[in-house]
């Protein structure tokens, strides 16, 4: 253990100590988990301590940061090869069950995520024998999601934006609910979940590429034109001066207004989706209404819905959760939006160091799940998230790599 520990941290050797405890961090959330129907030994990701297993979001958002940045593609391709055995209609599980039952696939982003996890490791590792082995997986999700799937999940073929959701079922990762009421449903066009498809389109039609698959290329790279013309027409809040949450919901008001961070992604996960004007709107509206230390608030405080406070029985909490509550693995794709629009790698990776004090709080070592909304922030919920530490992770490394 303490050489594997060594081996870690000599690549590291350096960076700052915070981003040094962030390496070993990383390597506590990776576990096995056995390959379905084969013999090899497969890997997943732990979401938290002390009480989350492994969970298709967390781990395929998490998966970069664990693993690429830390220089472990090999554990990577093992996680990817992993969860493909489970996709079933296009989608990958939310989560398996603890007494053995079937996998629960009430996500619309966690396949999405597996996506982009997948184009990431191809990206750092350069493996097309891992690329052509899963590249079915990736052909059947895209079918799926054009043709639709479970829960109301598919491509509107009217504006190629892609729609989710039913009654009762929490589909994104503002997932929280309390009996049979779910806090934010976000039934409709959610704007994280369209920048998800639009990246997922145009990486599948550059690795499309890769392969020699002409007609595929041309096929994904006209769909995600199609979506990014949509997406602009339609998310855009002229009045706000930022992105819709969700369109073409089911409620008197079609257009979801909430100032929430979920439009960040718009701007982290691609250059190509909106226009530079836009973009820099989104991020500075965000910095000013959501960004504090720890991350980015769940919701503005403005909003009348707003929880400033996490605290309370279950339900209380839950209904919290995702109003208005710091989320810290926000903080990664923040910083990386920021760059992207403001072009200061300083500002960028002070965002991030602006993290660190946190690893000598709570759980020594480590980034906990969540925070106050109000001030002083207070940490809350899992003392150990995956994906706080990893976007952390990912967005450090990524800032180095445009030097």
């Amino acid at each position: 253990d303490q050489q594997r520990r060594m081996a870690l941290l000599d690549p590291v050797r350096h960076e700052p100590g915070w981003v040094r405890q962030l390496v070993l961090a990383a390597d506590q959330f990776i576990v096995r988990r056995p390959i379905a129907g084969g013999d090899a030994e497969g890997a997943s990701v732990i979401a938290g301590y002390p009480w989350f297993a492994d969970w298709g979001r967390d781990t395929m958002i998490a998966l970069p940061g664990l693993t690429l940045a830390t220089g472990r593609s090999d554990v990577a391709a093992r996680i990817l090869r992993t969860w493909a055995g489970h996709v079933s209609e296009g989608l990958l599980p939310n989560c398996f069950p603890e007494d053995g039952t079937a996998p629960a696939y009430n996500t619309a982003d966690a396949t999405l995520w597996y996506l982009h996890a997948l184009d990431a490791c191809i990206q750092a590792s350069g493996d097309l024998q891992l690329l052509r082995e899963l590249w079915p997986t990736v052909t059947g999700i895209i079918d799926w999601h054009l043709r639709g799937t479970r829960h109301g999940i598919g491509v509107d073929p009217a504006d190629g934006l892609l729609r989710a959701g039913e009654p009762g079922l929490q589909l994104s990762w503002m997932d929280a609910k309390v009996g049979e009421r779910v806090i934010t449903p976000r039934i409709g066009k959610p704007v994280e979940i369209n920048a998800l498809w639009y990246q997922a389109l145009s990486s599948a039609a550059a690795l499309a590429g890769r392969l020699g698959e002409t007609r595929l290329a041309t096929n994904y790279a006209q769909l995600a034109a199609q979506l990014q013309a949509s997406f602009r027409a339609r998310f855009w809040f002229a009045a706000g001066g930022y992105l819709y949450d969700v369109i073409d919901t089911p409620d008197t008001v079609r257009d979801d207004p909430a100032l929430r961070p979920n439009q960040i992604f718009a701007v982290s996960l691609t250059s190509g989706l909106l226009d530079a004007a836009q973009a820099r709107a989104v991020v500075d509206v965000c910095q000013r209404e959501l960004l504090v230390p720890m991350g980015l608030r769940s919701l503005a405080r403005g909003d009348p819905r707003y929880v400033g406070v996490y605290r309370g029985g279950p339900q209380e909490r839950d209904a919290a959760y995702h109003q208005g509550t710091v989320w810290s693995w926000l903080l990664g794709p923040f910083a990386l939006a920021h760059f992207r629009v403001h072009g200061d790698r300083a500002a960028a990776q002070a965002l991030l160091a602006g993290i660190g004090p946190h690893l000598a709080e709570s759980c020594v070592g480590s980034l906990g799940e969540i925070f106050d909304g109000d001030a002083p922030h207070s940490p809350r919920g899992c003392f150990a998230q995956a994906w706080s530490v990893a976007e952390v992770l990912r967005a450090w490394f990524a800032l180095k790599e445009t030097a």
